[in-house]
């Protein structure tokens, strides 16, 4: 075995190759002995030098495609003896309704919302087995629950997290669910109470809850399509003020929030939009950060059409609605990390209106100085165009009228 490199031999007897090479084949005997000899030999073993598969085509990374569609994400690998290809989806239940073709292919079709996630590609044969890993997202879809919710208990509140699904290809928004697990004698179930979440945030402060009461908390998303499923129901428990035995200090001052959504919406049509005006909200116990306009078009979804409206303005035009539609419009406030309950709805019909141009942009009016200078400059250079006009129509008159009356005149003769 000192000829051979990466060959050794344990204690037990048994011969270790660090590195398998042409040397390794063969048949090979134990001879087991001791100070009185042997028993003889053992019976032959055959070595046999195989390759474990490797992959010579990988899926990609991640591949996007609509829901209903085909999808064929390819998986090619070679080893001695040959391996078997098997594909199987990350934290399914059950059997997969994909399908392998004769390439060992992973063929989705049609394709479901259900088949987002990862998806794993194995090569095994008698050696070893390789795993290759990739990511389905299909699109046009409901949004997907959303994962990891926590709770942090606070005095009288709860502080809600969560990490967001895929949102199917669409912008999505989240509402946390909660109820007190305490049910009334005359009732038989419990009702929930829902809180709807500012655009882009992943967690929620829960106010105003009873200490020392059991909540359950759940997080729903939703997008265009509609609504995915509700997360994993989280329990908690509320801290309450707590007990001491010590003189009580003076009680601390609770701040409430209060923060009405904004009034009086209107629309009006102008010649370069709907032009939406409004009051701000009657109460507001903290600085206004700003409005969320939200439309819907022919009683579908709500989406956020501008989020970043000044907390000091009170009207946006709103151009580019399409013709012979029928749109819905209200009016969220901010402060802070709070959000107002949306205003009235106001609705505009764009039957026989022209199509505008397609940015949502605020009306900016010229002063009245300014714009009355505007229009004087203009028309005192209308009447400079005209006066310049007119004079030049009379020149050019009279050099004709001189013109005509040389030619007429008799020719001069002189005589000698």
């Amino acid at each position: 075995l000192s000829q051979l490199p990466g060959w050794s031999l344990r204690p037990d007897g048994s011969i270790v190759v660090a590195t398998g090479n042409d040397d390794a084949p063969g048949l090979y005997r134990c001879t087991p002995y001791n100070s009185y000899g042997t028993a003889g030999e053992s019976r032959p073993t055959r070595v046999l030098l195989k390759d474990p598969p490797a992959f010579t085509v990988r899926p990609k990374e991640e591949y996007f495609q609509e829901v209903g569609r085909e999808l064929v994400i390819p998986c090619v690998a070679h080893g001695d003896p040959p391996p078997t290809i098997t594909w199987v989806k990350v934290g399914s239940v059950g059997k997969s309704s994909a399908q392998v073709d004769g390439n060992s292919s992973l063929v989705l079709h049609p394709l479901i919302k259900e088949q987002h996630g990862v998806w794993e590609c194995t090569a095994t044969n008698q050696v070893a087995s390789v795993t290759s890993a990739t990511s389905v997202h299909v699109l046009g879809t409901s949004p997907h629950a959303v994962t990891n919710v926590s709770v942090l208990p606070l005095l009288l509140a709860a502080n809600i997290s969560w990490e967001p699904g895929f949102d199917g290809g669409y912008f999505q928004r989240f509402s946390v669910w909660y109820t007190p697990l305490v049910r009334s004698p005359p009732r038989a179930h419990h009702d929930w109470v829902s809180l709807s979440v500012p655009a882009g945030a992943q967690h929620l402060l829960v106010e105003n809850l009873q200490p020392d009461t059991s909540y359950q908390f759940s997080v729903l998303a939703q997008n265009k399509l509609g609504s995915g499923p509700f997360s994993q129901i989280v329990t908690s428990v509320p801290r309450g003020f707590p007990v001491t035995t010590v003189p009580p200090e003076p009680p601390a001052m609770t701040v409430h929030v209060f923060l009405s959504p904004p009034r009086a919406l209107t629309a009006n049509e102008t010649v370069r939009g709907v032009l939406l005006r409004w009051d701000p909200p009657a109460r507001a116990s903290v600085a206004l950060s700003g409005y969320a306009l939200e439309l819907r078009q022919d009683k579908g979804g709500w989406e956020v059409l501008e989020r970043s409206i000044p907390g000091t303005d009170t009207q946006v035009l709103v151009p580019g609605l399409i013709k012979d539609a029928f749109y819905e419009f209200r009016l969220v406030a901010f402060a802070g990390s709070y959000i107002s309950d949306p205003s009235n709805t106001v609705n505009v019909s764009t039957a026989g209106m022209e199509v505008y141009p397609s940015r949502t942009q605020l009306p900016e009016l010229l002063p009245q100085p300014v714009l009355a200078g505007v229009i004087g400059g203009i028309c005192f250079l209308s009447v400079a165009v005209i006066f310049s006009t007119m004079a030049a129509c009379i020149m050019n008159r009279r050099r004709a009228a001189r013109v005509r009356k040389r030619r007429q005149d008799p020719p001069l003769v002189f005589s000698p």
